[in-house]
């Protein structure tokens, strides 16, 4: 962990990027909100908490706003929940399968950055069961978000003359100033998985099953193996979901059994499960599991290696790019895309040292600009054993935004800014489709434009 934060500091800053709503916290040296509804849009309500939570997490930040800054965000969180109350009407959707997937990669991710499960439960007093059941509906509500804006927004570009004047019209003492960038790239390779390797997990798993016939419970069993995040708490129960939500592989072996039953071991994506259907209700029905995955052998391993390695040579060498490799070659999808670079949320390949990973800063502390490190396994934010190389490619001392250091970043501040007067367009025609009722105390705020 990164020593420049104290672990109360470092849970607060994870919590609250990921928007984790979690009442207890606020008991624990700050002052407790009495909560009330301070906005509704038809069904949907906004509560004084979420405004302060939100005003907390901005403040965090250290950011700066010229005007009211919880007036700002009132109407942000008001106009999320029109686009959520839209797409309602609208039959936009998002489906369960893409909520779990998200909500267990931001779980893995916070488990990751703290240390271990323990530590957040024992700070906030929940489970991670707890953690995950209170944070679905806003993941849900937010990939919702998302997607209306995406489908609102879409195709709208911005050109140079337009980021041009967009950055004239900053004053001058109003420009941000930038720490210590970077430039890093990464080609990753995951080891396969031999079929020993995946053969030793499912006589693991048909062991367990045993055991479970046995008379051993299955619930006790999946808090003591399972490597789902939460699973020592839920019992690997997931609850109920409908045809079409799960993993294809785990949906069909669910729907062959008889409540009580338990499956063989099932291989889907996410590893090997061992499944008990606990109850059907029509189209939906309700399950647990085991989930195991399987580990690479010291020989997979080993392989990955000698072919990053022989990788590394030729880009040495100049037989190919770094770029160029990483597209073609890296198992990380997402920087694969970008040739291998991290980039910031603005797309840029700099990013600030402050925002990387602590592994990767540690590493490249040590290296000199245009180096390539010697392949490294480590660990993907889901657990899994993968080896990589990184390019150093380039550091940017601290300095004041300009457009010749930090285009992308400007362009992509312009762009924001267009798409956000086009999103305050539909809300002025969309607030009309729907219920909206803002506690007086806001009336200052002005939000919707009648006051």
């Amino acid at each position: 962990m990164n020593s420049r934060y104290s672990l109360k500091t470092l849970l607060v800053t994870l919590l609250f990027t990921t928007t984790l709503a979690f009442s207890s916290a606020w008991g624990q040296g700050n002052p407790i909100v009495v909560d009330k509804i301070i906005g509704k849009v038809d069904n949907y309500i906004v509560l004084k908490s979420d405004l302060e939570r939100a005003y907390l997490e901005f403040m965090s930040r250290g950011e700066i706003t010229g005007g009211n800054a919880r007036c700002e965000i009132l109407e942000s969180l008001i106009i999320n929940k029109l686009l959520v109350a839209k797409a309602e009407i609208d039959s936009v959707i998002v489906s369960d399968v893409e909520v779990e997937s998200n909500l267990d990669n931001r779980m893995r991710y916070i488990i990751a950055q703290i240390g271990s499960e323990d530590m957040i439960e024992k700070y906030y007093n929940k489970t991670i069961a707890q953690f995950k059941e209170e944070l679905r509906e806003q993941v849900k509500e937010q990939l919702i978000v998302q997607t209306m804006q995406r489908t609102l927004t879409e195709g709208i570009n911005v050109t140079p003359n337009e980021v041009k004047k967009f950055f004239n019209q900053i004053p001058k003492d109003s420009l941000p100033y930038f720490s210590t960038e970077v430039e890093i790239a990464q080609i990753i390779k995951k080891p396969s998985i031999s079929k020993t390797q995946k053969d030793l997990v499912r006589n693991q798993l048909i062991d367990l099953r045993k055991r479970i016939m046995n008379g051993e419970s299955f619930e006790a069993l999946a808090k003591e193996y399972s490597q789902e995040p939460g699973a020592d708490k839920s019992g690997g129960n997931i609850g109920f979901f409908k045809r079409g939500e799960l993993a294809p592989e785990y949906e069909a072996a669910s729907l062959k059994l008889r409540p009580g039953e338990i499956s063989m071991p099932v291989e889907t994506e996410f590893g090997f499960h061992l499944i008990q259907l606990i109850e059907r209700r029509g189209n939906e029905f309700n399950t647990r599991h085991i989930l195991l995955f399987p580990n690479s052998s010291s020989g997979d391993i080993e392989e990955a290696t000698a072919f990053l390695d022989s990788i590394r040579t030729l880009i040495i060498n100049d037989s190919i790019s770094f770029e160029k490799a990483a597209k073609e070659l890296s198992d990380d999808n997402l920087t694969a895309s970008n040739g291998g670079f991290f980039t910031d949320d603005s797309g840029a390949s700099r990013v600030s040292v402050e925002d990387i990973d602590p592994v990767i800063f540690f590493t490249i502390d040590t290296m000199q600009v245009g180096n390539i490190t010697r392949p490294m396994a480590f660990r993907t934010e889901d657990g899994k054993e993968a080896v990589r190389i990184l390019y150093f490619k380039e550091k940017l001392k601290p300095h004041q935004a300009n457009l010749a250091d930090d285009y992308q970043k400007i362009r992509m501040a312009a762009l924001n800014q267009k798409k956000t007067q086009i999103l305050n367009e539909w809300f002025d025609k969309a607030k009309d489709d729907v219920f909206i009722d803002i506690d007086p105390e806001y009336n200052h705020c002005n939000i919707l434009g009648s006051q």
